[in-house]
């Protein structure tokens, strides 16, 4: 897997199902977990590294939702373009199999499950694509499905 991918403009037309997307790496420090976590999920496992030692994780582990927020970063930055990016229908089927402990570097790849024009909108389509997410071991972390909507390179074609 490449850590440094290229950032590519696409339109609709791009999203090939069975197409795999590199969208790089981030890792989450002890203090960038807390950090977040002491602002939107406070729960002492995610806040107090101290205490988590002797909590269900055996140790300080990210909000999932800090893992889902890094993750859309990578995603705005390698899959979704600006140019074409007309947002989300929503996400489904959001799991996190394995915690995520301070220093975990975690890697994002998205694959484009169905692309289909929109039948209301001709100058778009909706784009259901799988986000893996996986650790510096390659354990699964997290993963979701995601519905986009993006627009048509030519929407006369």
């Amino acid at each position: 897997m490449n850590d440094h991918p290229e950032r590519v403009t696409r339109f609709f037309e791009d999203y090939i199902p069975g197409s795999t997307m590199d969208c790089g790496s981030f890792t989450l420090s002890e203090a960038d977990i807390i950090a977040f976590a002491s602002q939107y999920d406070p729960q002492p496992f995610h806040v107090d590294p101290v205490g988590a030692k002797d909590g269900p994780y055996g140790g300080l582990i990210a909000s999932g939702w800090h893992t889902v927020s890094a993750t859309m970063r990578k995603l705005v930055e390698f899959y979704v373009s600006a140019e074409s990016g007309l947002g989300a229908a929503g996400v489904d089927e959001i799991r996190w199999p394995r915690p995520v402990r301070p220093g975990d570097t975690l890697h994002v790849r998205a694959t484009v499950l169905e692309a289909r024009r929109s039948s209301s909108k001709p100058d778009r389509g909706i784009v259901r694509g799988t986000v893996e997410v996986t650790n510096q071991d390659g354990d699964v972390a997290m993963t979701l499905t995601a519905i986009n909507f993006v627009l048509l390179r030519d929407p006369s074609a």
